[in-house]
C-alpha cells in the first residue's frame, strides 16, 4: 500500500513539474515572440541638410541613418519603402507629395538659406550693384535659380537682361574657379563658401541671399531650403516613434549649433563633410534648424508659391495642400 502511495506521489510531482515548466516556457515564448520594433530607416544628404543629424548618428539609438550624395539616390528608395524618412531639398518634398498622391508627408524644416554671393573684388555691396554684371551659379532649373531670380526681380533687375547668370558649372567646379580667380562673381552655397574662403582669405561675401529673401518678401516668408519627410504608412503605424525621433532630432540640431567644435568632429567622422575645420566654420552659415511642420507650414506655403510662380514643375505641378503637413499629437 505504501509503495502504491509513493508511486502515486512521485507521478503527481512529475505531472505538476511538467505543467509548471510548460507554463514557464509558454510565458517565455510569449515574451520573446513579441515583434521587436525595426530601426527607423532614414536617408540624409551630405552637406548642410545632413549636418543636424550628426549627434543622432553618434548616439546610435533606434535609427539607421544613411548618407547620400544627391537627392536622386534617395527618391526611389523613399517611394518604394526601402527607407521610412529622408532629409531632402524643400521643393523635392513637394514634388514627392504630389507624385505619390499624398503618400509622403512633411514633418519639419531642417535647413534655411545656405546661398551667398561671393566676389573676387569689392564692387558689389548690394543687389543693385549686380546690374550690368555676369554672375556664375549652379543648378539651373532648380531652387537656387528660382531664389536668385525672385530676389533680382524684387529689386528691379531682370535676369538675362539686367544681370547675366551663367549656370554652366556645378558647385565644386564653380568653387574651384572662384578660388583660382577665374570667376570674379558667383552664387555659392555652404560649405563651398567656407572651403573657397579658406583657400583665398581675400574673397568677399557681400550678399547673404537668405537676408535678401527676407527683404524681398517683406518678412512674409523665410528661405527654407531643406526639409524632412516621412512615408505616410510609417506615420500611421508608428506615430509615437516618429514624435520621439523628432524630439531627438531637435536635440541633435541644438547640439550641433551650440557645440561647433565637437559637432565638426562628428560631421567629419560620419562623412557629412570631409573635414572637421570646414564643418566647424560652415555651421553658422548653414542655417541648420529644426522647425516642426505645424510651425513651418506658413514659411513653406509662401516659399512654394514663389517657386510655383517661377515654374510649376519645381513643386510637382501644384502647391501642396494642408494634408502635406504632419501635425503630431504634440509639438516637437
Amino acid at each position: 500500500m505504501k509503495k502504491k502511495i509513493s508511486v502515486f506521489i512521485m507521478a503527481l510531482v512529475l505531472i505538476v513539474s511538467t505543467l509548471f515548466a510548460a507554463g514557464c516556457s509558454n510565458g517565455s515564448d510569449s515574451t520573446s515572440s513579441e515583434p521587436k520594433k525595426q530601426a527607423i530607416k532614414i536617408a540624409a544628404l551630405k552637406g548642410p541638410t545632413g549636418m543636424g543629424m550628426a549627434k543622432l548618428m553618434e548616439d546610435k539609438q533606434d535609427y539607421s541613418i544613411t548618407l547620400y550624395d544627391s537627392p536622386d539616390q534617395i527618391t526611389s528608395k523613399l517611394i518604394n519603402g526601402e527607407i521610412d524618412g529622408a532629409a531632402v531639398p524643400s521643393n523635392l518634398a513637394s514634388i514627392l507629395y504630389n507624385k505619390t498622391k499624398g503618400a509622403v508627408r512633411l514633418v519639419g524644416i531642417n535647413t534655411l538659406g545656405v546661398l551667398y554671393i561671393v566676389e573676387n573684388g569689392s564692387t558689389v555691396k548690394s543687389i543693385e550693384d549686380l546690374r550690368g554684371k555676369t554672375i556664375y551659379s549652379s543648378d539651373k532649373g532648380a531652387t537656387p535659380e528660382f531664389i536668385l531670380n525672385y530676389i533680382l526681380r524684387k529689386n528691379g533687375l531682370e535676369p538675362g537682361k539686367d544681370v547675366i547668370v551663367d549656370y554652366k558649372m556645378n558647385h565644386s567646379d564653380l568653387a574651384a574657379a572662384v578660388a583660382s580667380k577665374k570667376v570674379n562673381l558667383a552664387v555659392l552655397p555652404e560649405p563651398f563658401v567656407t572651403t573657397t574662403k579658406m583657400k583665398d582669405s581675400s574673397l568677399q561675401v557681400p550678399i547673404n541671399l537668405t537676408k535678401e529673401w527676407d527683404k524681398a518678401s517683406n518678412g512674409q516668408s523665410k528661405l527654407a531650403m531643406g526639409t524632412v519627410v516621412f512615408r505616410k504608412s510609417f506615420i500611421d503605424k508608428r506615430g509615437k516613434d516618429l514624435d520621439n525621433f523628432l524630439n531627438k532630432y531637435k536635440e541633435s540640431v541644438n547640439f550641433v549649433n551650440s557645440n561647433k567644435q565637437e559637432a565638426g568632429k562628428l560631421i567629419e567622422k560620419y562623412g557629412i563633410i570631409p573635414k572637421t575645420k570646414v564643418a566647424e566654420m560652415a555651421i553658422p552659415g548653414s542655417n541648420i534648424v529644426f522647425i516642426n511642420a505645424k510651425d513651418g507650414k506658413q514659411i513653406l506655403q509662401k516659399f512654394y508659391e514663389v517657386l510655383y510662380d517661377s515654374d510649376p514643375k519645381s513643386v510637382g505641378g501644384k502647391v501642396p495642400d494642408e494634408n502635406f503637413y504632419y501635425i503630431g499629437d504634440k509639438d516637437n
